[in-house]
C-alpha cells in the first residue's frame, strides 16, 4: 500500500548525522490527518483514498460537509488501495521511516512579475561600452519571418505561485511526539503552507 500523507511546512534547519555530517532539512508537521472518504472499484471504478488536514478545535472534529468542509485545511485524494482503512480512521507519521525517499508537492512561492534574468537564467548583455541600460534585457525577441513573436517565446512575466513537485527526498529523522518529518533539501512553499508527501 502506497503511503501518503498531508502536512504543513515548519521551515527548515541543520541537523548533524554521525556519518553525514550537517544536513540542511525541511521540517514538515503532519498531524491530524483523517480519512474522509474511501474510493472502491466496485462503486467509483478506481481505487483512491481521500484524507483531509483537519483544523485544530476544542471539541471534536466535525463531520465532513461536502468537498470543502469547514472542518480542514486540505482535502487530498491519493491514488491506491486502502486496506484495513475506513473513514474516521487518523493517519500518522508512524508509516514512514528513516531513510524512505519521498514525493513532496505544493503551491511554489509565488514572486511576482520577473525578468528573464531571474524567470529564465538568462545571461543578460556585456558589462561594456555601449550596454549602459541593457544589461538584463532580452535581446532579440522577433524574426525576418513569421513577423510576430513566437508562441512560447521565454520572456517576462508572472514567476512562481504554481504546482511543484520535489522528488526522492530523503527522511533524515523522525519526531513521533510532535509528528515532524525531518526532510533531506527544500520543499515547495513559504512556511505555513499545506504539503502533500507521497512515499
Amino acid at each position: 500500500m502506497a503511503k501518503f500523507i498531508l502536512g504543513k511546512k515548519l521551515g527548515m534547519s541543520t541537523i548533524y548525522d554521525e556519518k553525514q555530517g550537517a544536513l540542511n532539512v525541511t521540517l514538515v508537521e503532519c498531524a491530524s490527518n483523517v480519512i474522509t472518504q474511501i474510493r472502491s472499484n466496485e462503486k467509483d471504478k478506481y481505487e483512491a483514498v481521500q484524507i483531509g488536514l483537519a483544523k485544530p478545535s476544542k471539541g471534536a472534529v466535525g463531520k465532513q460537509k461536502g468537498k470543502y468542509s469547514k472542518d480542514f485545511f486540505k482535502i487530498k485524494e491519493f491514488k491506491g488501495g486502502a486496506k484495513d482503512l475506513k473513514v474516521g480512521d487518523a493517519l500518522g507519521i508512524d508509516q514512514f521511516e528513516v531513510g524512505d525517499k519521498v514525493k513532496v508537492s505544493g503551491t511554489s512561492k509565488a514572486k511576482g512579475f520577473q525578468g528573464v534574468v531571474k524567470r529564465h537564467g538568462f545571461k543578460g548583455s556585456p558589462k561594456s561600452h555601449g550596454h549602459k541600460h541593457d544589461l538584463r534585457a532580452p535581446g532579440s525577441i522577433g524574426a525576418t519571418f513569421p513577423e510576430h513573436v513566437i508562441k512560447g517565446k521565454r520572456m517576462a512575466g508572472r514567476m512562481g505561485g504554481e504546482r511543484s513537485t520535489s522528488l526522492n527526498l530523503k527522511i533524515a529523522a523522525i519526531d513521533k511526539e510532535n509528528n515532524i518529518l525531518f526532510l533531506k533539501g527544500a520543499v515547495p512553499g513559504v512556511k505555513g503552507r499545506i504539503v502533500e508527501i507521497v512515499g
